[in-house]
């Protein structure tokens, strides 16, 4: 739930900033900013413990080293959120974010069926939070 908070909340304060500041005076640009906070957030669980654990817990059993894609999915979850950061790169990055969401999302499934990994919320409500994170990096990718 907390990515999806600092999610709505990052958002939000950018578009406030958009009274300010003519950049983050449209929501794309604010949806980037908090979908770049959500994903420094999410992503840097991917390199400490105990979330670390959880999260290659949660990896399904027919796909090799584990870890290795934990750590890979970490660097790429911060990688787009500095390219989301970056006015030319922020539409692919949001593009990337989403695939990589898609991508990431049978773990979920896996973890919920298999009772491990990160037990935040149920698989259902989960989905629901999933289904904003790739409307959020839509509305990017529209711009």
């Amino acid at each position: 739930m907390a990515p999806l908070i600092v999610l709505v909340v990052v958002t939000g304060l950018a578009r406030l900033a958009g009274l300010a500041v003519a950049w983050f005076d449209s929501w794309p640009h604010a949806v980037a900013v908090g979908l770049a906070a959500m994903f420094l957030l999410t992503g840097s669980a991917h390199f400490t413990g105990p979330r670390r654990d959880r999260l290659v817990a949660m990896v399904p059993p027919g796909l090799p080293n584990a870890a290795g894609l934990v750590t890979l999915t970490g660097v790429l979850e911060l990688a787009g959120a500095v390219g989301l950061l970056v006015p030319p790169t922020s539409r692919v990055a949001a593009a990337c974010l989403a695939v990589l969401l898609v991508v990431m999302f049978p773990a979920n499934v896996h973890a919920a069926r298999a009772g491990t990994g990160v037990k935040t919320m149920p698989l259902p409500v989960r989905t629901l939070v999933q289904l904003v994170f790739l409307v959020a990096a839509a509305v990017v990718v529209i711009g």
